[in-house]
Formats: C-alpha cells, sequence, structure tokens
C-alpha cells in the first residue's frame, strides 16, 4: 500500500542514496516507537538514516543503526543515540516483509522519515533488491540523459 501524497508532510530526513542502490520495488508507511526526546530530536531535524536499514526480529521489523542524536535540551533520561528502535506494523504486513527479506533476498531500506498532518513521526520503507555495479552505471547515465534534455528545452524554448 502506497502512502498519500500529502502537502502536509514535514520531511525531516531523507535516504537519497537508497534509491541509487537498490531497486525499490514496494513502499509501505510505518510508525515508529519512539522515545520523547527522541521525538524531539526529531522535531529539530536531527537523524541520520543513510546508514541504518530494517530487519524482522522476534515477530517484529526493527529500525536498525538509525541515528537519533541525544537531545541538546534533555536531562540525564535521553535516549541512546543508535538503539534499535521498533516498527509500529500489522501482524500481515510484518510477515509480508519477514518473507519477502528471508525467501527473495529482498532488503528493508528507510526512504524517509517526515511528520504527517496530525504531528506524527512515520517513516518510508522500501522493499529493495540490491543493484549491481552495471545497474548503477545505467541509472546514472539515465539521469545525466534526463538532464541533458531538460536542458536542451530550456534552451529551445
Amino acid at each position: 500500500m502506497a502512502p498519500k501524497k500529502d502537502d502536509n508532510r514535514k520531511v525531516v530526513a531523507e535516504n537519497r542514496r537508497a534509491r541509487f542502490d537498490y531497486k525499490i520495488t514496494d513502499v509501505i508507511e510505518t510508525g515508529l516507537m519512539l522515545t520523547g526526546t527522541e521525538v524531539k530530536a526529531l522535531r529539530e531535524g536531527k537523524i541520520n538514516i543513510a546508514e541504518s536499514y530494517a530487519a524482522p526480529e522476534d515477530g517484529a521489523i526493527w529500525l536498525i543503526n538509525a541515528n537519533i542524536p541525544e537531545y541538546s535540551a534533555g536531562n540525564r533520561q535521553n535516549h541512546e543515540p543508535k538503539r534499535k528502535r521498533k516498527m509500529l506494523l500489522h501482524k500481515r504486513e510484518i510477515a509480508r516483509l519477514a518473507q519477502a527479506v528471508e525467501r527473495k533476498g529482498f532488503t528493508l531500506v528507510p526512504l524517509r522519515i517526515y511528520f504527517n498532518d496530525r504531528g506524527i513521526a512515520k517513516l518510508e520503507l522500501g522493499i529493495g533488491e540490491g543493484k549491481k555495479a552495471p545497474d548503477k552505471r545505467d541509472t546514472a547515465k539515465d539521469r545525466d540523459w534526463k538532464r541533458q534534455q531538460q536542458r536542451l528545452l530550456r534552451n529551445r524554448g
């Protein structure tokens, strides 16, 4: 199920490298189980999901290696920056994602984190298949060609 295209979303972080490294076949919107200081740090725009991934474990999907730095105004009960964070999904979705990862060799890649119109932090999770070096070259070639096309059209018009 693809997420709705809302203009009310405030994107906090985007993994731009994910679409270059992986062929994304499906996108799912998930919730995240966060602590209070993590949400406050997210509202400040402090998160790094470039090196993170998701994996099934103990009947749930976990976001691993996402770095949310400690909240600057937090006290001694501040959160741990690189802890595992549980994703909030339905059981059927968890089973489908776990099956895709185990059988077909896909990877769960976080694409972006944003706040929806109700102010709730959401994660856009992509089911991706790793690209080989020739595929990456083709992607770069297509991107350069499209950029050149736009440049030519802009100069003529």
